[in-house]
């Protein structure tokens, strides 16, 4: 199987992982084995990769690539398990890559892009509730919410009620049947700034696949699995995902939180987490030879004792 997947932040997210070539590495959303098979080539004979993924296309590919590897460990399993997949191993180094995969946007039959005409699907696991379950099954208001919550859409109101109208005579069954809906449910004026449905296919996206509800739990739950001195680095691509992210890691390297007018310190707590970087972005090579890293941050945090 083809599964092309440009990976952002590339060496910057190798680099921060200081691998070490006896250690135990996660790649908890390792898709095309891109940044996995960096991490085998820096590690040792005894070192160990555990490579998660929820996408069956996905495993496919990664027992393709890397599972004859003696030091690779594949899960078929959502990030959110990283506890019982580690079953009590604690990890140096844990990446998590956020979002869709080039392959999923690119690969037309999974109805994640408005670009081409596909049956509204979006699953990321491939089974489940779809994109065609939320938009026509969902009501005016449940479709609203979730656009302005998850998209940031602020037309979220008009494409509810488009859509609700819409599927009133006939099921709306492909991507391009919503994106259009989308479309003319926008302004004129406000269709120039790219395309009207980016938010809408965002947001029913992260519905579909509960992207967000799991992802602090996750955060917190990775970085219970580091070791002391271990690293977390996590890659996001919308200001939702990456303010979930942004506020854990603060969390982790907050010390004392006690009042201000307190003379000393009485709470006793101490910083778990030092953050190494503050969220990398990509540089203008990168931007220009791949336009999706225009939203990646990267941001890495260190486990202290």
């Amino acid at each position: 199987m083809e599964f092309s997947h440009i990976s952002v932040l590339f060496n910057e997210t190798i680099e921060s992982l200081n691998i070490k070539p006896d250690g135990l590495y996660v790649d908890c959303t390792c898709g095309g084995a891109g940044h996995s098979r960096a991490i085998l080539e820096k590690m040792g004979n005894n070192g160990t990769l555990v490579a998660i993924d929820r996408d069956p296309d996905a495993i496919e590919v990664i027992n393709e690539r890397i599972g004859s590897d003696e030091r690779v460990q594949i899960a078929f399993n959502t990030f959110d398990n990283i506890k019982s997949i580690l079953g009590g191993r604690t990890a140096d180094g844990i990446l998590a890559d956020l979002g869709v995969s080039s392959f999923q946007l690119d690969n037309a039959e999974r109805g994640f892009s408005f670009h081409n005409d596909a049956f509204l699907d979006m699953r990321m696991s491939k089974t489940g509730k779809s994109a065609y379950d939320v938009v026509n099954g969902y009501s005016e208001k449940e479709l609203s919410d979730i656009l302005f919550k998850y998209g940031e859409e602020k037309f979220a109101r008009r494409i509810a009620e488009n859509i609700v109208k819409e599927r009133a005579s006939a099921p709306i069954e492909t991507t391009l049947q919503l994106a259009e809906i989308v479309k003319n449910s926008y302004p004129a004026k406000f269709r120039r700034d790219g395309h009207p449905a980016r938010k809408t296919f965002q947001a029913i996206r992260i519905e579909v696949n509960d992207e967000l509800s799991m992802l602090s739990g996750a955060v917190q739950d990775m970085f219970d699995c580091l070791k002391i001195g271990g690293i977390l680095s996590i890659i996001t691509f919308h200001s939702l995902e990456d303010r979930i992210v942004k506020e854990k890691f603060k969390e982790f390297a907050q010390g004392c939180i006690c009042p201000k007018e307190f003379p000393v310190c009485v709470c006793g707590r101490k910083p778990q987490g030092k953050i190494i970087n503050k969220g990398l972005t990509a540089g203008e090579k990168e931007l220009n030879d791949n336009n999706r890293s225009r939203s990646a941050r990267l941001r890495t945090v260190e486990k202290i004792g």
